[in-house]
């Protein structure tokens, strides 16, 4: 046995015979237990679970069920207002060792009690949204959090409707945010459950309303109103109308118009919708000026291929409104002289050519990219290749104009039916062109300028369909080749290009009614082979090439000042690509998302 010596109290006179060192000017320490904050809430736990220290008992009641709880006022208060109110203002349970708690089902107490204590919570699918209740009565905004974040990560197309009225039914702001966000960007899928057809005609009518559903194409809006009116036709038939005013009319292929007229049974009972629809058929069919539609979902400038030493197969996208650059599925084979347009809100390139030290062979692709899928589909070729070839839409079907195959310039025009996938040659051009200007403007496709070989054009032809004939208008007041050439408001634009001498800087304006050129303001910066678009009412163009090389400068025109402003730089400088305007791509479809963006 170790014999210990006795020791004598401490007395306080003790501490005077003690001299501290100098500590040179450290005379204080000052030190963070970081694990002192989880170990106190553990030991209060351990009390807890002892019944040690508790000051008050909750009793809860729940149709047949009971159950009684010993709890700290304290840790019930630090993580719930509701429970700091109730222990801490003039209410009898402020001193009170008991309180009740009714129509709140035990177990789900039990689980907030363990998260106050331990910041632990469980949840599943059969026990979430009685949880996600409880916590949000008990203002428990952590717990209402994680609920939300696990039905978030389980919305699925069967279930997102139902979730997303109970969100609202309860008040619970941020899951209706996201199953809204849900529903707008999977409208498609969601509208084949059986969810979407217990909607009543109100609560469609407020979903069709957003402009944020993200869709390729209107008619989906439309078809969805028609299947939930043939779910039940002789209760809903009433409410046809009132959708269709929901509904974007006019960016309806006139096609698809067409054929609801002739074949949709649910308009044969209709009159009052039939005549309406009647009316704005003939309003196309005549190719008179047409309001823009509103956008649905927001939408992006995309750029295919390109050229910058060799030819390109990148394919970005670009919002203007954040100044953002997105890399999205590569075409799959370099191109340049591309042309690109858009169509029931796909995105296609057409034609032109594989140029670098190994090839230079032109193409006669036709390529689809759908932004819901982020994915490349290819389909059927021209009957002959094109190189900078221009592409126009009309009536839901694409025309190729021009372009180049070896030496042979063309002045032959085809087009594409995508209900048929096939290619079919219409009426020729008066001249051969190549890297002419083509744009639609109220039903016909003008085509401007270009290159026949051995002479650049100024010329202007006007093509209509319903004819199949080719007609000269106004010509322009310059030569241009390579130029851009876009539509806003009825009127022509002709931007940039070559004369033969230099590249150009000029803006001209057609005005379809008169039939008359007239100048605009200059660009910032001369260029042909550049890019160029409408986008939100301004006209942009990005990159090119002039006497300094190749650009990637992006600049955009407002036509209410008559000014071009500098906006940013692509990331990086290249000439011949493609540029259309349509959808951002879904959410979720893009790896790494956050390695996709350049901020500029």
């Amino acid at each position: 046995m170790i014999c210990q010596k006795k020791r004598r109290p401490i007395k306080e006179e003790d501490f005077s015979a003690i001299v501290v060192p100098s500590m040179r000017g450290h005379g204080y320490l000052d030190y963070t237990v970081e694990s002192h904050p989880s170990r106190a809430m553990q030991i209060m736990d351990e009390f807890r679970n002892h019944e040690m220290l508790c000051d008050v008992v909750l009793h809860v009641t729940y149709k047949d069920k009971t159950a009684d709880f010993k709890v700290h006022k304290l840790v019930l208060a630090a993580c719930s207002p509701y429970f700091k109110a109730m222990f801490t203002s003039n209410f009898k349970e402020c001193h009170a060792s008991e309180v009740t708690l009714k129509d709140v089902c035990p177990q789900v107490i039990s689980r907030l009690i363990d998260f106050a204590y331990t910041s632990r919570i469980t949840v599943g699918e059969t026990c979430v949204l009685h949880v996600l209740l409880t916590a949000i009565r008990f203002q428990m905004e952590e717990v209402a959090k994680a609920c939300c974040d696990f039905l978030t990560k389980n919305l699925d197309p069967s279930n997102v409707i139902g979730l997303s009225r109970f969100a609202e039914e309860i008040g619970c702001t941020e899951l209706h945010l996201r199953t809204r966000e849900y529903i707008n960007s999977h409208f498609n899928e969601v509208t084949k459950e059986e969810e979407f057809f217990s909607l009543s005609h109100c609560q469609l009518l407020e979903l069709i309303s957003q402009d944020s559903i993200k869709v390729l194409c209107e008619s989906e809006i439309y078809k969805a109103c028609i299947d939930w009116v043939r779910w039940d036709v002789e209760t809903r038939a009433q409410y046809f109308h009132a959708l269709l005013n929901a509904v974007h009319i006019y960016a309806l292929p006139p096609t698809f118009l067409k054929r609801q007229l002739q074949y949709c049974p649910i308009l044969s009972k209709a009159n009052s919708c039939k005549d309406f629809l009647s009316k704005i058929f003939q309003d196309m069919a005549l190719r008179k000026p047409l309001p823009p539609p509103p956008h649905r979902g927001n939408h992006l400038i995309y750029v295919a291929g390109g050229y910058r030493q060799h030819s390109l197969d990148s394919l970005e996208a670009f919002d203007p409104r954040k100044n953002v650059w997105q890399k999205l599925a590569e075409m799959g084979f370099p191109c340049s002289g591309l042309g690109a347009c858009v169509l029931s809100g796909l995105l296609y390139t057409v034609g032109g050519r594989n140029l670098s030290l190994q090839n230079n062979t032109e193409s006669g692709a036709l390529s689809c990219y759908n932004p819901m899928t982020n994915q490349w589909t290819q389909l059927a070729p021209l009957n002959t290749p094109r190189n900078r070839v221009g592409v126009g839409v009309i009536d839901g079907s694409i025309y190729a104009v021009g372009g180049s195959h070896a030496s042979t310039h063309h002045n032959s025009v085809e087009r594409y039916d995508p209900e048929t996938n096939r290619w079919t040659f219409v009426a020729p051009m008066s001249v051969a062109r190549l890297g002419a200007g083509v744009a639609t403007c109220c039903g016909h496709l003008y085509v401007v300028g270009g290159f026949d070989g051995d002479n650049r054009w100024n010329t202007v032809e006007r093509y209509q369909p319903d004819t199949n004939t080719w007609q000269h208008v106004a010509p322009m007041n310059t030569v241009r080749s390579g130029l851009g050439l876009v539509c806003m408001d009825t009127c022509l634009y002709a931007v940039g290009g070559y004369d033969g001498q230099t590249q150009l800087k000029s803006t001209e304006r057609y005005n379809v009614t008169r039939d008359v050129w007239e100048p605009m303001a200059c660009m910032n910066q001369c260029r042909s082979a550049h890019g160029v678009t409408v986008f939100q009412c301004k006209i942009y163009v990005l990159g090119g090439f002039n006497q300094e090389g190749f650009l990637s400068s992006v600049e955009y025109y407002c036509p209410c000042t008559n000014v071009w402003t500098y906006l940013t730089d692509m990331p990086i400088g290249r000439s011949g690509m493609g540029v259309a305007v349509t959808m951002e791509p879904c959410p979720g479809i893009l790896p790494d998302e956050e390695d996709n963006e350049d901020e500029v």
